[in-house]
C-alpha cells in the first residue's frame, strides 16, 4: 500500500510559516503521544532552526504512560524541551507554564529594560495532531476552526491569549515526500491524511497487526478476536465476525469494521496504546584491529 498525499495548500502553508517566523519567539511543536516519531514533520528541524522551541506531546490521556515517560527522556536528551499535554480536557495553566518557561529569558531581558515583552508563539504540527484545540483551550472558547479530518485550518491566525501572549495558529504541515511507508502509514491512523485517497481495508489490517504486536489482549478482548496469530485479510474477516459486522448471507461487511475498527482507535476507545518507542542508540561498531589503528592514529597526530 504506498501512500502518497500532499494537498496543494501546504505548500502555500509552508510559505506562511516561513513568512512569519521572524515575528515570532517560542515555537510550539505538537505531536501525537501515540505515534511520537511518525507525527513529527522532519521539515520543521530545518524551518525553525534558531528558534525556541517546545515540543507538546498531545493525546497523552490516550498513550501508554510508561512509553510516554520514555519519550521524554529521549527528547530531553536531545536538548529539546518536551512535556506531556491534553489539548481536550487538560488544564490551559499547565500549558502557559511550560510557555512562560520556554520564553522565560526574553522575557527578562525585556524586563531589565523596563519593557513588558508580548510573548508571540507559532503552534505547529502535522495534520490532525490537535493544534487548534490546544489554541482554543488556551483561549478558553471556540476561536480557532477544529475538526476530525485534516485541512480545517487553511489559513494562519492570530489569537490573543492574555494581554502579553499571543498564538499563531498554522495549517498542518506534511512533507512533500512520504518516503518512511511505516511512518506515512501510522498518520494514516490517526487522520493526519484523508481516509478517501487510502486503501482503508489494508490500513485497518495494518493497524490491526499494529496492535497485536504491541497489546494482542486488546485485539482479542475489544474486536473479539481468539486467534491472535491470524494476520492479513483472515485477521479483518475474524473481526468481522467477532463483532457482527456482516450482511445478509453472513457476508463480512468490510466497509463498516473499517469504519468502526479506525474510528475507535482514533477516539480512544481502546485504551492507552503507544504504537511506537523510542530507538536505542547503536552500539559503535568497529573492525578488528581498529581500535589499535585510531590509537596509532591518535598519537601521529
Amino acid at each position: 500500500m504506498e501512500i502518497n498525499w500532499y494537498p496543494g495548500h501546504m505548500a502555500k502553508a509552508k510559505r506562511l510559516l516561513a513568512d512569519q517566523l521572524g515575528r515570532v519567539d517560542v515555537v510550539i511543536e505538537l505531536c501525537d503521544a501515540r505515534l511520537p516519531h511518525s507525527s513529527r514533520n522532519p521539515d520543521l528541524d530545518r524551518l525553525i532552526a534558531g528558534k525556541k522551541r517546545v515540543l507538546l506531546l498531545n493525546k497523552a490521556d490516550l498513550a501508554d504512560q510508561g512509553a510516554t515517560s520514555a519519550w521524554l527522556n529521549h527528547f530531553r536528551a536531545q536538548g529539546i524541551d518536551a512535556a506531556p499535554y491534553n489539548a481536550l480536557g487538560g488544564k490551559a495553566k499547565d500549558a502557559l507554564a511550560v510557555i512562560d518557561r520556554a520564553a522565560r529569558e526574553m522575557v527578562e531581558r525585556a524586563a531589565q529594560k523596563g519593557m513588558r515583552k508580548t510573548v508571540r508563539c507559532m503552534v505547529v504540527g502535522v495534520p490532525n495532531v490537535g493544534k487548534s484545540t490546544f489554541t482554543n483551550r488556551l483561549h478558553g472558547g471556540a476561536i480557532a476552526k477544529t475538526g476530525d479530518r485534516p485541512g480545517v485550518t487553511r489559513a494562519n491566525q492570530w489569537v490573543r491569549i492574555t494581554p502579553y501572549l499571543e498564538l499563531l495558529d498554522t495549517p498542518g504541515l506534511l512533507w512533500p515526500r512520504l518516503d518512511d511507508q511505516v511512518a506515512a502509514r501510522r498518520l494514516c491512523y490517526i487522520g493526519t491524511v484523508k481516509d478517501d485517497v487510502v486503501d482503508l481495508p489494508m490500513l485497518t489490517i495494518h493497524l490491526l497487526q499494529d496492535l497485536l504486536a504491541v497489546k494482542p489482549e486488546l485485539v482479542q478482548e475489544r474486536f473479539r478476536v481468539q486467534d491472535t496469530s491470524l494476520r492479513g485479510e483472515a485477521l479483518l474477516e475474524a473481526v468481522c465476525r467477532g463483532r457482527g459486522f456482516l450482511m445478509r448471507g453472513g457476508v463480512c461487511d468490510y466497509d463498516r469494521c473499517c469504519a468502526v475498527v479506525l474510528d475507535e482507535f482514533r477516539a480512544g476507545k481502546c485504551g492507552r496504546i503507544t504504537l511506537e518507542l523510542p530507538r536505542r542508540p547503536q552500539p559503535r561498531m568497529t573492525l578488528p584491529g581498529a581500535e589499535k589503528r585510531e590509537a596509532a592514529e591518535d598519537h601521529a597526530d
